[in-house]
């Protein structure tokens, strides 16, 4: 098929999000089920008018149930985490959890002894998996990351094309020409003819990095393309090409083999005839 840029510009996705994208409720149960039982201990501490007292007993019994007090406040890495103390000096968060009357200040100084007495909150299992569930949003950025190459791995698989994932160059000798740097894939795809070498990834915004990675791909291309019996295939998606457009286009019209979530069904059907 003959290659058109200004097609393939016209068929980038805005965006490609499903559902199961915005939470990884599997993580967010595990990392609750870690501290549960922690949690039901401290459950006691809720509506209670004498916090010291309450949290003495559960001292006496159980000091450890307090190490959790950090995803109360969604600090999960709370040992390492300097924070000023009443007194103007800076300790670590970890050390109110060293001593009853230090678990007091703590409740009361981020503000928890009040949420408590007032019965705010109703059940801390169920709080700390609301916290947990905001938390996981930071991770959206990693598993975006990912989004693009289980769409493509499907792809493959839907249309019974045999590939392996996060291949290194190091694997193959005859790639001598790309240095000393090893090189990682997202995929490989082995005819007899041929070894398919690819990259794929999605870009909904734009910024600096989508003209070094159009820029890094043509320089890589020719190189992998002059040994004989590899070829580079770059699988790229997203409106936020439309901030690149120049250095994209530059890269289409180098590297032979460019297609995006449309057009990868020309890829397809190469495959299928070797």
């Amino acid at each position: 098929m003959k290659k058109d840029f200004g097609t393939f510009m016209s068929q980038l996705q805005e965006t490609n999000q499903s559902l199961d994208f915005f939470c990884d409720f599997d993580k967010i149960s595990a990392n609750v089920s870690e501290v549960e039982m922690s949690l039901n201990t401290l459950n006691y501490l809720i509506g209670q008018n004498d916090l010291s007292k309450c949290v003495s007993e559960i001292w006496k019994r159980d000091p450890k149930s307090f190490e959790v007090l950090g995803i109360l406040i969604a600090v999960r890495d709370e040992g390492n985490k300097p924070v000023v103390d009443s007194n103007g000096n800076v300790v670590l968060l970890k050390s109110y959890f060293e001593s009853a009357k230090k678990v007091v200040d703590f409740l009361k100084g981020t503000g928890l002894a009040e949420v408590f007495q007032s019965r705010r909150i109703k059940n801390l299992v169920d709080y700390v998996f609301g916290i947990e569930t905001g938390l996981d949003t930071n991770a959206r950025k990693n598993r975006s990351g990912h989004i693009m190459e289980n769409t493509v791995a499907k792809i493959f698989k839907k249309n019974g094309v045999k590939f392996r994932q996060e291949v290194y160059s190091s694997e193959f000798p005859q790639l001598s020409v790309l240095g000393a740097d090893e090189k990682r894939f997202d995929f490989c795809i082995e005819t007899p003819k041929k070894k398919y070498l690819i990259e794929v990834n999605f870009y909904s915004g734009g910024g600096s990095k989508l003209n070094e990675v159009a820029r890094s791909y043509t320089e890589l291309a020719p190189k992998i393309n002059s040994v004989k019996g590899f070829e580079f295939v770059w699988i790229t998606d997203g409106i936020g090409w439309k901030s690149a457009k120049n250095k994209l286009e530059e890269a289409y019209n180098t590297i032979p083999s460019v297609y995006n979530l449309t057009s990868i069904n020309s890829f397809i059907k190469l495959l299928k005839q070797c």
